[in-house]
Protein backbone atom coordinates (compact mmCIF):
# COMPACT_ATOMS: atom_id res chain seq x y z
CA UNK A 1 0.00 0.00 0.00
CA UNK A 2 1.42 3.39 -1.05
CA UNK A 3 1.47 5.85 1.85
CA UNK A 4 0.20 9.25 0.80
CA UNK A 5 2.04 12.41 1.81
CA UNK A 6 0.54 13.95 4.96
CA UNK A 7 -0.21 17.20 3.15
CA UNK A 8 -2.25 15.29 0.55
CA UNK A 9 -4.30 13.65 3.31
CA UNK A 10 -4.95 17.01 4.95
CA UNK A 11 -5.81 18.63 1.62
CA UNK A 12 -8.56 16.05 1.03
CA UNK A 13 -10.17 17.11 4.30
CA UNK A 14 -9.94 20.80 3.46
CA UNK A 15 -11.60 20.39 0.05
CA UNK A 16 -14.11 17.81 1.20
CA UNK A 17 -17.02 20.26 1.23
CA UNK A 18 -16.39 21.13 -2.41
CA UNK A 19 -16.28 17.45 -3.33
CA UNK A 20 -19.62 16.83 -1.61
CA UNK A 21 -21.30 19.76 -3.34
CA UNK A 22 -19.85 18.84 -6.74
CA UNK A 23 -21.23 15.29 -6.60
CA UNK A 24 -24.62 16.56 -5.45
CA UNK A 25 -24.72 19.19 -8.20
CA UNK A 26 -24.16 16.73 -11.03
CA UNK A 27 -26.57 14.22 -9.50
CA UNK A 28 -29.31 16.83 -9.18
CA UNK A 29 -28.66 17.79 -12.82
CA UNK A 30 -29.29 14.21 -13.89
CA UNK A 31 -25.76 13.62 -15.20
CA UNK A 32 -25.37 9.98 -14.04
CA UNK A 33 -28.49 8.93 -15.95
CA UNK A 34 -27.55 11.03 -18.99
CA UNK A 35 -24.20 9.21 -19.25
CA UNK A 36 -25.60 5.74 -18.64
CA UNK A 37 -25.37 4.76 -22.33
CA UNK A 38 -21.92 6.19 -22.99
CA UNK A 39 -19.89 9.42 -23.29
CA UNK A 40 -21.65 12.71 -23.97
CA UNK A 41 -20.49 16.32 -24.34
CA UNK A 42 -21.45 18.75 -21.59
CA UNK A 43 -23.40 20.82 -24.14
CA UNK A 44 -25.96 17.99 -24.29
CA UNK A 45 -26.45 17.84 -20.51
CA UNK A 46 -28.78 19.89 -18.32
CA UNK A 47 -27.09 22.90 -16.76
CA UNK A 48 -24.64 25.60 -17.68
CA UNK A 49 -22.09 23.93 -20.01
CA UNK A 50 -19.10 25.80 -18.61
CA UNK A 51 -19.99 25.09 -14.98
CA UNK A 52 -20.83 21.46 -15.74
CA UNK A 53 -17.50 21.06 -17.48
CA UNK A 54 -15.66 22.47 -14.49
CA UNK A 55 -17.62 20.31 -12.03
CA UNK A 56 -17.07 17.11 -14.01
CA UNK A 57 -13.44 17.94 -14.73
CA UNK A 58 -12.75 18.30 -11.00
CA UNK A 59 -14.59 15.09 -10.17
CA UNK A 60 -12.80 13.24 -12.97
CA UNK A 61 -9.44 14.26 -11.50
CA UNK A 62 -10.27 11.96 -8.57
CA UNK A 63 -11.79 9.13 -10.56
CA UNK A 64 -15.46 10.07 -10.43
CA UNK A 65 -16.36 10.30 -14.15
CA UNK A 66 -13.73 10.46 -16.91
CA UNK A 67 -13.04 13.12 -19.57
CA UNK A 68 -12.48 11.21 -22.82
CA UNK A 69 -11.82 14.33 -24.89
CA UNK A 70 -12.22 18.03 -24.08
CA UNK A 71 -15.75 18.59 -22.79
CA UNK A 72 -16.87 14.95 -23.23
CA UNK A 73 -17.39 12.73 -20.18
CA UNK A 74 -18.22 9.13 -19.41
CA UNK A 75 -18.71 6.95 -16.35
CA UNK A 76 -16.01 5.27 -14.31
CA UNK A 77 -16.60 2.34 -11.96
CA UNK A 78 -16.92 4.85 -9.12
CA UNK A 79 -19.41 7.20 -10.79
CA UNK A 80 -21.50 4.30 -12.10
CA UNK A 81 -22.40 3.54 -8.48
CA UNK A 82 -24.56 6.69 -8.65
CA UNK A 83 -26.97 4.65 -10.81
CA UNK A 84 -27.39 1.99 -8.12
CA UNK A 85 -30.27 2.15 -5.61
CA UNK A 86 -29.84 4.84 -2.97
CA UNK A 87 -26.55 6.38 -4.11
CA UNK A 88 -27.94 9.38 -5.98
CA UNK A 89 -30.38 10.04 -3.17
CA UNK A 90 -27.55 9.99 -0.65
CA UNK A 91 -25.54 12.36 -2.85
CA UNK A 92 -28.53 14.73 -2.97
CA UNK A 93 -28.99 14.62 0.80
CA UNK A 94 -25.30 14.99 1.66
CA UNK A 95 -25.00 17.97 -0.67
CA UNK A 96 -28.29 19.49 0.52
CA UNK A 97 -29.95 19.23 3.91
CA UNK A 98 -27.12 17.21 5.50
CA UNK A 99 -24.56 19.74 4.26
CA UNK A 100 -26.55 22.70 5.57
CA UNK A 101 -26.98 21.03 8.96
CA UNK A 102 -23.27 20.32 9.41
CA UNK A 103 -22.33 23.99 9.05
CA UNK A 104 -23.26 24.48 12.71
CA UNK A 105 -21.11 21.60 14.00
CA UNK A 106 -18.44 22.84 16.37
CA UNK A 107 -16.27 21.56 19.18
CA UNK A 108 -18.81 22.88 21.70
CA UNK A 109 -21.81 21.20 20.05
CA UNK A 110 -23.63 19.15 22.69
CA UNK A 111 -27.04 18.75 21.08
CA UNK A 112 -28.26 18.45 17.50
CA UNK A 113 -27.93 21.86 15.81
CA UNK A 114 -30.55 20.94 13.19
CA UNK A 115 -33.64 22.34 15.01
CA UNK A 116 -32.06 25.75 15.55
CA UNK A 117 -31.10 26.13 11.90
CA UNK A 118 -34.29 24.69 10.38
CA UNK A 119 -36.87 25.64 13.01
CA UNK A 120 -38.02 22.04 13.60
CA UNK A 121 -36.42 18.68 14.32
CA UNK A 122 -35.07 16.57 11.47
CA UNK A 123 -37.97 14.10 11.40
CA UNK A 124 -40.56 16.87 11.52
CA UNK A 125 -38.71 18.67 8.71
CA UNK A 126 -38.82 15.54 6.55
CA UNK A 127 -42.56 15.25 7.15
CA UNK A 128 -42.99 18.85 5.94
CA UNK A 129 -40.94 18.22 2.76
CA UNK A 130 -42.38 15.22 0.90
CA UNK A 131 -39.78 15.25 -1.89
CA UNK A 132 -36.95 15.15 0.65
CA UNK A 133 -38.77 12.44 2.58
CA UNK A 134 -38.99 10.40 -0.63
CA UNK A 135 -35.25 10.88 -1.24
CA UNK A 136 -34.49 9.88 2.34
CA UNK A 137 -36.64 6.73 2.13
CA UNK A 138 -35.02 5.75 -1.17
CA UNK A 139 -31.54 6.32 0.29
CA UNK A 140 -32.36 4.23 3.34
CA UNK A 141 -33.77 1.43 1.17
CA UNK A 142 -30.64 1.50 -1.01
CA UNK A 143 -28.72 -1.73 -1.28
CA UNK A 144 -30.40 -4.20 1.07
CA UNK A 145 -28.91 -7.42 -0.31
CA UNK A 146 -26.01 -7.61 2.17
CA UNK A 147 -27.98 -7.05 5.41
CA UNK A 148 -30.72 -9.34 4.09
CA UNK A 149 -28.13 -12.06 3.48
CA UNK A 150 -26.82 -11.70 7.03
CA UNK A 151 -30.32 -11.97 8.45
CA UNK A 152 -31.21 -14.88 6.18
CA UNK A 153 -28.16 -16.80 7.42
CA UNK A 154 -29.60 -16.93 10.96
CA UNK A 155 -31.68 -19.87 12.16
CA UNK A 156 -35.40 -19.42 11.50
CA UNK A 157 -38.54 -21.45 12.19
CA UNK A 158 -41.35 -21.96 9.71
CA UNK A 159 -43.96 -19.19 9.93
CA UNK A 160 -42.03 -16.81 12.15
CA UNK A 161 -43.22 -13.21 12.01
CA UNK A 162 -40.48 -10.64 11.52
CA UNK A 163 -41.32 -7.03 12.44
CA UNK A 164 -39.10 -4.43 10.77
CA UNK A 165 -39.37 -1.50 13.17
CA UNK A 166 -38.99 1.73 11.22
CA UNK A 167 -38.70 -0.42 8.09
CA UNK A 168 -39.35 2.34 5.57
CA UNK A 169 -40.64 1.08 2.23
CA UNK A 170 -40.16 -2.58 3.11
CA UNK A 171 -37.09 -3.15 0.95
CA UNK A 172 -35.13 -5.06 3.60
CA UNK A 173 -37.96 -7.42 4.55
CA UNK A 174 -38.77 -8.02 0.88
CA UNK A 175 -35.15 -9.09 0.36
CA UNK A 176 -35.21 -11.28 3.48
CA UNK A 177 -38.47 -13.04 2.60
CA UNK A 178 -37.18 -13.59 -0.92
CA UNK A 179 -34.39 -15.63 0.67
CA UNK A 180 -36.49 -17.18 3.46
CA UNK A 181 -40.01 -17.57 2.05
CA UNK A 182 -41.12 -19.48 5.16
CA UNK A 183 -41.22 -16.17 7.05
CA UNK A 184 -43.91 -13.50 7.28
CA UNK A 185 -43.07 -9.83 7.60
CA UNK A 186 -44.60 -6.68 9.07
CA UNK A 187 -43.14 -3.26 8.25
CA UNK A 188 -43.86 -0.61 10.88
CA UNK A 189 -43.26 3.02 9.97
CA UNK A 190 -44.89 6.43 9.87
CA UNK A 191 -47.89 6.75 7.55
CA UNK A 192 -46.11 9.30 5.32
CA UNK A 193 -43.40 6.78 4.43
CA UNK A 194 -43.15 6.52 0.63
CA UNK A 195 -43.90 2.93 -0.36
CA UNK A 196 -45.64 0.75 -2.96
CA UNK A 197 -47.64 -1.85 -1.06
CA UNK A 198 -48.69 -3.50 -4.34
CA UNK A 199 -45.18 -4.99 -4.49
CA UNK A 200 -45.34 -6.54 -1.02
CA UNK A 201 -47.04 -9.83 -1.86
CA UNK A 202 -48.99 -12.00 0.53
CA UNK A 203 -46.24 -12.51 3.12
CA UNK A 204 -45.55 -8.84 3.87
CA UNK A 205 -47.77 -6.08 5.22
CA UNK A 206 -47.35 -2.43 6.21
CA UNK A 207 -48.56 -1.12 9.56
CA UNK A 208 -48.62 2.64 10.08
CA UNK A 209 -47.45 3.85 13.46
CA UNK A 210 -44.70 5.24 15.64
CA UNK A 211 -42.16 3.00 17.36
CA UNK A 212 -42.38 5.31 20.35
CA UNK A 213 -46.03 4.30 20.87
CA UNK A 214 -46.45 0.63 19.99
CA UNK A 215 -45.18 -2.14 17.73
CA UNK A 216 -46.93 -5.30 16.50
CA UNK A 217 -46.25 -8.61 18.21
CA UNK A 218 -43.73 -10.78 16.42
CA UNK A 219 -41.13 -13.50 16.78
CA UNK A 220 -38.23 -11.30 15.72
CA UNK A 221 -37.77 -7.54 15.63
CA UNK A 222 -35.40 -5.93 13.15
CA UNK A 223 -33.95 -2.46 13.70
CA UNK A 224 -31.91 -1.41 10.69
CA UNK A 225 -30.22 1.96 11.03
CA UNK A 226 -32.80 3.19 13.56
CA UNK A 227 -31.26 3.43 17.02
CA UNK A 228 -28.25 5.45 15.86
CA UNK A 229 -30.67 8.20 14.83
CA UNK A 230 -31.51 8.88 18.47
CA UNK A 231 -29.79 9.83 21.73
CA UNK A 232 -29.71 7.19 24.44
CA UNK A 233 -32.91 8.21 26.21
CA UNK A 234 -34.99 8.09 23.01
CA UNK A 235 -33.28 4.89 21.81
CA UNK A 236 -34.14 3.30 25.18
CA UNK A 237 -37.79 4.29 24.71
CA UNK A 238 -37.87 2.56 21.32
CA UNK A 239 -36.38 -0.60 22.82
CA UNK A 240 -38.79 -0.49 25.76
CA UNK A 241 -41.73 -0.25 23.34
CA UNK A 242 -40.48 -3.37 21.59
CA UNK A 243 -39.87 -5.18 24.87
CA UNK A 244 -43.45 -4.56 26.00
CA UNK A 245 -44.81 -6.13 22.80
CA UNK A 246 -42.28 -8.94 22.49
CA UNK A 247 -43.19 -12.46 23.64
CA UNK A 248 -40.54 -14.15 25.83
CA UNK A 249 -39.01 -16.11 22.94
CA UNK A 250 -38.60 -13.10 20.63
CA UNK A 251 -35.24 -12.01 19.22
CA UNK A 252 -34.00 -8.49 18.57
CA UNK A 253 -31.82 -8.13 15.44
CA UNK A 254 -30.03 -4.81 15.01
CA UNK A 255 -28.28 -3.85 11.78
CA UNK A 256 -25.88 -1.14 13.00
CA UNK A 257 -22.20 -0.55 13.58
CA UNK A 258 -20.21 -1.31 16.69
CA UNK A 259 -17.51 1.35 17.05
CA UNK A 260 -14.06 -0.20 17.41
CA UNK A 261 -11.16 1.35 19.34
CA UNK A 262 -8.05 2.44 17.47
CA UNK A 263 -7.22 4.56 14.44
CA UNK A 264 -8.18 2.32 11.53
CA UNK A 265 -10.39 3.92 8.84
CA UNK A 266 -13.99 3.86 10.04
CA UNK A 267 -17.03 5.09 8.17
CA UNK A 268 -19.02 4.60 11.36
CA UNK A 269 -16.98 7.25 13.17
CA UNK A 270 -17.87 9.78 10.47
CA UNK A 271 -21.49 8.68 10.44
CA UNK A 272 -21.48 9.29 14.18
CA UNK A 273 -20.91 13.00 13.52
CA UNK A 274 -23.82 13.15 11.08
CA UNK A 275 -26.09 11.49 13.64
CA UNK A 276 -25.06 14.12 16.20
CA UNK A 277 -25.83 16.96 13.80
CA UNK A 278 -29.20 15.75 12.54
CA UNK A 279 -30.95 14.42 15.61
CA UNK A 280 -28.50 14.12 18.49
CA UNK A 281 -28.01 10.41 17.77
CA UNK A 282 -24.79 8.42 17.85
CA UNK A 283 -22.96 5.31 16.76
CA UNK A 284 -22.13 3.11 19.77
CA UNK A 285 -19.26 0.99 20.99
CA UNK A 286 -19.59 -2.40 22.67
CA UNK A 287 -19.95 -0.98 26.17
CA UNK A 288 -22.62 1.49 25.08
CA UNK A 289 -24.60 -1.18 23.23
CA UNK A 290 -24.57 -3.49 26.23
CA UNK A 291 -25.72 -0.75 28.59
CA UNK A 292 -28.49 0.39 26.25
CA UNK A 293 -29.88 -3.08 25.52
CA UNK A 294 -29.63 -4.47 29.04
CA UNK A 295 -31.24 -1.34 30.45
CA UNK A 296 -34.25 -1.93 28.19
CA UNK A 297 -34.71 -5.56 29.24
CA UNK A 298 -32.67 -7.43 26.64
CA UNK A 299 -29.71 -9.80 26.90
CA UNK A 300 -26.91 -9.33 24.35
CA UNK A 301 -26.12 -12.59 22.55
CA UNK A 302 -23.81 -11.31 19.82
CA UNK A 303 -22.26 -8.05 18.65
CA UNK A 304 -20.82 -9.59 15.48
CA UNK A 305 -22.76 -9.27 12.20
CA UNK A 306 -26.27 -8.24 13.12
CA UNK A 307 -26.38 -7.43 16.82
CA UNK A 308 -28.50 -10.18 18.38
CA UNK A 309 -30.34 -9.83 21.69
CA UNK A 310 -33.02 -11.81 23.47
CA UNK A 311 -35.62 -10.94 26.08
CA UNK A 312 -34.53 -11.09 29.72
Amino acid sequence: MIERPPEAVLWDFLRGALMTKAVAAVVDAGVPEALSDGPRPVAELDGDPDTLHRLLRALASDGVFRETEPGVFEHTDASRHLLAPGWSEFAHLFGGVFFDATTDLGASTAEAPFPKRFGVGFWEWLAEHPAERAAFDAAMAGERARPAERLAALDWREGEVVVDVGGGNGALLSELIGRRPELRGIVLDLPETVRDESTFGGRLEFVAGSFFDSVPEGDAYVLSGILHDWPDDAAARILQTIRRAAPPHARLLINESVIEAGNEPSGAKWLDLLMLVLAGGRERDQRQWQALLEGAGFRVESLDGPIVATCR
